[in-house]
């Protein structure tokens, strides 16, 4: 049992299961759009949609300025808010459906040979699937909005990988916990609301008193959506310290959840 609790373990399980994750994730996002006229198209338009109502309604309802610069116009309001949004649908997608992971998927608990660890990468990588298509749904907005796409783009894998791995984590320990007790789907979407609106998301974190900044970063988001919008729009390179030690502590969440999901799972079978 000390063997699958070791933090070698998560990643052997990773490197041996890694096409079983393929598949599972594969299947999972072809799954969410079986039956639809369009398809996979969904995974494509639905950001574009949310983008178009983000544009319309915050700069031609509201008439918003991002933190109230006049040079901000409302093609780049509509994208530095997206950006934000981006981020966070991609963590609040993984603490959502993590209470319903394993349950969901019930058929497995019962097979002794199942690494019922993999489902949580398998819906990581599928939540992360749909961030992407989103994040080419900005690169190309930007590009025939503003007219720029600064080469820093290619730092945002460095910058969000250390966010996967607080994903995984979470989603292992609510994933765990919501096999015993069914009402944390209820408190996981309240927290992912909670994350939307005391992170920068909708607004930029120099707006608020100086007092409340040191709380807001103590958001799992709010560093990242920074980060993120420093390479993906202003041409600006990560905080490097700021990343590692943030990576630091993305590790420990994901180990602290793999630990406590490895460590309950052998009760799964009795209440699924």
């Amino acid at each position: 049992m000390s063997n699958s609790l070791s933090p070698a373990s998560a990643l052997r399980s990773f490197a041996q299961h890694r096409k079983l994750i393929y598949q599972l994730a594969k299947r999972e996002v072809l799954g969410r759009y079986r039956g639809s006229i369009a398809g996979l198209a969904w995974s494509f338009f639905n950001p574009l949609l949310m983008l178009a109502v983000y544009t319309f309604v915050f700069s031609y309802v509201f008439n918003a300025r991002w933190g109230g610069s006049v040079e901000t116009n409302r093609a780049e309001f509509a994208i530095i808010l997206f950006a934000g949004i981006m981020v966070h649908g991609f963590l609040s997608e993984c603490i959502s459906r993590a209470p319903m992971l394993v349950l969901a998927n019930a058929s497995y608990v019962k097979k002794v040979v199942f690494p019922l660890e993999i489902l949580t990468w398998s819906a990581v990588a599928s939540s992360l699937f749909h961030m992407l298509i989103t994040l080419s749904v900005l690169l190309i907005a930007q590009f025939l909005l503003l007219h720029r796409l600064p080469l820093t783009v290619l730092y945002f894998p460095l910058v969000i990988a250390p966010l996967v791995m607080v994903a995984s984590g979470v989603t292992w320990f609510f994933a765990a916990l919501g096999v015993y007790y069914r009402d944390i789907g209820q408190i996981t979407g309240l927290l992912a609301t909670v994350l939307l609106f005391m992170s920068p998301a909708l607004y930029p974190i120099t707006s608020l008193p100086e007092g409340m900044r040191k709380w807001i970063y103590l958001n799992p988001l709010t560093f990242i959506i920074e980060q993120s919008r420093n390479v993906l729009m202003w041409g600006l390179p990560p905080d490097w310290m700021g990343l590692l030690k943030y990576s630091i502590g993305s590790l420990v969440v994901a180990y602290v959840g793999y630990y406590w999901f490895q460590l309950v799972r052998r009760g799964f079978a009795d209440v699924v």
